[in-house]
């Protein structure tokens, strides 16, 4: 279960930050209604919602899952892979003070993205992309395994993330695409095949008891109102632009007596 998320409203310059899309220049304005509407999603699934600043430092800081994972044991500050992007993790430390008393973090010439990490209940996937290099991943994984919980790697080689082509939805069952439909790391498992035109709506959230995913994807929402699932849907055409999904908006901190300080 989720009871707190972290989320850092789009700076000014967001339109600014890394993308390779090619979908058109970003409104900023409306940005910020679809991250509203985002928060307003959270809330309806039963998250408190703690709400940072634009950070004017960094363009691409809206994107806040990437300087970070959180466990019920700990939260890891990871070092982010894009040149632009280093030192945007040191922001959001003292945040996570406020939910953790175990805080670890990468070093050295460790690279990794939380993008490319892929949780399936206590076992961790590790994306090694463009973003993510082996040794972020041998240092994520011996933290991982110091609190009890196993990773293992996965090739990244078409997209930016590892989330962003396929995401766990509980009971065994991930949502996926792509190189990620026929992948060995996932082959035990139920995957529901999202197509290739619309294979941005693989990247959606699980909270709580609802299914977070990104509006105007028809034949992704049959299918997962077919499955049975509860939806909640948010628009996200100026995050697309930038190379961003939902789950990228935010920190999703598990309930757990060891880490909440509240």
């Amino acid at each position: 279960m989720i009871k707190n998320v972290i989320v850092r409203k789009p700076s000014k310059n967001f339109a600014d930050g890394i993308t390779t899309s090619n979908l058109g220049k970003p409104d900023y304005k409306k940005a910020l209604k679809q991250h509203e509407q985002y928060i307003k999603a959270l809330e309806k699934c039963g998250c408190n919602v703690t709400i940072l600043d634009a950070d004017e430092k960094y363009p691409d800081s809206t994107f806040v899952e990437d300087v970070a994972i959180v466990t019920e044991k700990c939260a890891i500050i990871t070092k982010p892979g894009a040149e632009s992007r280093k030192g945007e993790e040191k922001e959001i430390i003292d945040v996570l003070k406020k939910f953790y008393n175990n805080i670890e973090f990468l070093s050295g010439d460790a690279c990794l993205d939380g993008g490319d990490i892929l949780r399936f209940e206590n076992h961790f996937y590790i994306g090694q992309s463009k973003r993510t290099n082996a040794e972020g991943a041998k240092q994520l994984t011996e933290i991982l395994n110091k609190y009890g919980y196993t990773a293992s790697t996965v090739p990244v080689k078409k997209i930016l993330h590892l989330k962003t082509g396929i995401v766990y939805l509980g009971k065994n069952t991930f949502i996926g695409t792509g190189e990620f439909i026929d992948n060995d790391s996932f082959k035990d498992f139920k995957i529901i095949n999202v197509d290739d035109d619309e294979a941005y709506s693989a990247n959606c959230i699980m909270m709580n008891d609802n299914l977070i995913i990104p509006k105007g994807f028809k034949k992704s929402k049959k299918n997962l109102v077919d499955a049975g699932y509860k939806i909640v849907e948010v628009e996200m055409s100026e995050f697309e632009k930038m190379d961003g999904g939902l789950t990228c908006l935010s920190l999703r901190i598990p309930v757990s007596a060891a880490n909440n300080l509240e």
